[in-house]
Formats: structure tokens, C-alpha cells, sequence
């Protein structure tokens, strides 16, 4: 069994969204803008969602800041990771405060509202990908280890887990998966000791509570993009680099996902991976795939769910009041702003 985190339509639930919803397989909700106008309606919509979801129900979206942001105004407009790792260059101190209060503001702030977590930090490289480019902190895999610590301690300490992405490393490959099928080709050993450095030195760490893997091929390890394959996310993975936490593999609705044929067999071959969780985030896709009888009567597992539910959030902010009414919040935000300030 491979749980499902689906889209919805639109800022409100349509009668399709809340079928979609109750469907046993479905684990939660990743949002996009499509689903934001302001701050109110989007404490609406989530209350919506719980209150067919109860409690076990996972709330996410990528609010990585810079060129990847769901959610406008008042949410903070986070700068790109990489302004992180261009600070660390000239002054580490601040390069690392930076990471902190950045993975910070964005924990604390989603949060309060009610979304369990972003799927953050990108622990690429910045190696000549068109998708990654400033999402990721810097080119030297040894800074992004560094300040991929330093910003998954920052999301924990505002009480939100962390997902590394997008394993084993996306940086290095040009193509954009959203749009046609990266293929790697280099070996093992040279995407080891380039692309795969950061994930491999933080999950020893506790850094990393959950992983999402790519849809990118790598083609001297696996036939398969490694979010469809045992090999990346048993044999690797777990066994190799001991990670213990969820696995995620990537929307299902991207174009190199579609390299195994229909929904139907994409998220078929999610299951033989022993993927715990996958994104449908395109709603008609999602209704596509629910409506397939052979789906209901999927067994669940309590152990993967155990641990899908183990990745809820816990807000370190009052929930009862605007984030931007509170005084952690206000100084957090102050802080961010003096360092920006300072190293432009």
C-alpha cells in the first residue's frame, strides 16, 4: 500500500474535492495557488479539509521561498536558498543565521495555519539543472550538507518536519522532469561523490524526517526513474544509507512520471518500490485515479500509516491568533530582514 497525497480544485472544497477526500487510500493535501487568495480563506479551506479528514490528515505544500511559493501575502516572501548559501561565502555566520531564520519563519508561519509542513530543504547542487538553478543553496555539495543542516534544525525547532529532496540529487541532470524524462548516466560512484553527498551525511543526523525522490533516471544504477525503484529506495536508500523515515516519491502527474504508462500503472509501480506516500497534485488526475474500484479495496497498513502521521506538525506559535501578532514571530522576522539587509 502506497498512501496518497492529492490536489484539490480550486480556494474552496467542490463536491469532487470531498469525495476525493474520503477515498481510503488518501492521506492528505498538498495546496498550490490555485488554492490561495488570502489568509483567511486559506484558514477556511483547511478547516474544511479536516473537518472531512478528522485528525489523520497530512496538510503540505512548497513554500520554498524565491521561484517556489504556493502562498502570497501575509505569509513572508522568502528569498531562494541560494541567497543562503552567497552569504555563507563572504560571512558563515550570517550564511547560517540566514538558513535558520529562514527555515524558521516558513515553519512557524505555515504552521499556525494549519499546514503540517513544506516539502523542504532542496538538497540538491546547483550543477546545471534547469528546474533546481537557485533552489538550491549553493554548487559545493559540502555548503549545502552544512546549511541543509543548519535549515532542517530550524524547521524542527518551529516544530515542522523535514522532507530531502529530491534523492539522490536532481542538480547535476539539465532536464526538467515537470516536462520530459531526465536521464543520467553517469556512475554511481561519481553521482556518490557529487549529487548524493548532502543527503548521505544528513541522515546519520536525525536531519531528515522524510525523503522525496526523483523522477530522474539513473541509468548505470536503475532502468526505472528512482521514485519507481527498489533498487534507489530499498537497496540505497534504506539499506545503504540507514534512512529510516518516509519515503515520497514525486507528483505523478510530471512528465517523466508518465515513462511507466497510465496513473494507474505509475502508481502501481509507486507500490512495488514500497513507496509510503505519493503526490497527485493535478486534480483531474486525482479523480481520474480515485475513480478506480480496484483502489477501494487496496489493504491499508498501519505501520506506513503510523509513520505517514508521524510527520504532522506542532506549532510552536498560538494557533488562536495571527501569526504576525506574536512577539517570537515580530523578532524572528526583524532578525531575517537586519541580516538581508546586511549582506546586500
Amino acid at each position: 500500500m502506497t498512501a496518497l497525497m492529492i490536489g484539490l480544485a480550486g480556494p474552496e472544497l467542490t463536491a469532487q474535492d470531498k469525495k476525493n477526500l474520503k477515498h481510503p487510500l488518501v492521506c492528505g493535501v498538498i495546496f498550490f495557488k490555485r488554492n490561495f487568495e488570502n489568509y483567511p480563506q486559506l484558514c477556511r479551506l483547511v478547516r474544511s479539509v479536516k473537518a472531512i479528514k478528522g485528525k489523520d490528515c497530512l496538510m503540505a505544500v512548497d513554500q520554498e521561498g524565491g521561484r517556489v511559493k504556493r502562498f502570497g501575502t501575509p505569509l513572508t516572501q522568502l528569498p531562494c536558498l541560494q541567497d543562503a548559501g552567497k552569504l555563507y561565502e563572504s560571512n558563515k555566520d550570517m550564511g547560517k543565521s540566514f538558513a535558520h531564520l529562514h527555515a524558521w519563519l516558513m515553519a512557524s508561519e505555515l504552521l499556525s495555519v494549519g499546514i503540517d509542513m513544506s516539502f523542504a530543504p532542496v538538497l540538491d547542487i546547483d550543477n546545471g539543472s534547469d528546474v533546481i538553478g537557485d533552489r538550491a543553496f549553493s554548487s559545493d555539495p559540502s555548503v549545502v550538507s552544512e546549511l541543509g543542516r543548519i535549515y532542517c534544525r530550524g524547521m524542527q525547532s518551529a516544530g515542522m518536519k523535514t522532507t530531502g529532496k529530491h534523492y539522490p540529487g536532481h542538480g547535476t541532470v539539465k532536464a526538467d522532469s515537470h516536462f520530459e524524462l531526465p536521464i543520467d548516466d553517469r556512475s554511481l560512484d561519481d553521482i556518490s561523490g557529487l549529487d548524493l553527498k548532502p543527503f548521505a551525511e544528513l541522515i546519520p543526523t536525525g536531519s531528515i524526517d522524510a525523503m522525496m525522490l526523483s523522477h530522474v533516471i539513473y541509468s548505470k544504477t536503475c532502468d526505472q526513474p528512482a521514485g519507481y525503484s527498489t533498487v534507489w529506495s530499498e537497496q540505497l536508500l534504506k539499506k545503504q544509507h540507514g534512512f529510516k523515515g518516509v519515503t515520497i516519491s514525486d507528483d505523478l502527474g510530471m512528465k517523466a512520471a508518465e515513462c511507466v504508462g497510465s496513473i494507474e500503472e505509475r502508481y502501481q509501480a509507486c507500490v512495488d518500490a514500497n513507496i509510503d506516500m505519493t503526490l497527485v497534485c493535478e486534480f483531474d488526475l486525482c479523480t481520474e485515479l480515485l475513480s478506480n474500484n480496484r483502489l477501494k479495496y487496496l489493504p491499508n497498513s498501519p505501520s506506513k500509516l503510523s509513520k505517514i502521521w508521524g510527520l504532522k506538525g506542532r506549532s510552536v506559535l498560538r494557533t488562536d491568533r495571527p501569526f504576525w501578532e506574536q512577539s517570537q514571530w515580530q523578532a524572528a522576522r526583524k532578525a531575517l530582514v537586519k541580516i538581508t539587509a546586511a549582506g546586500s
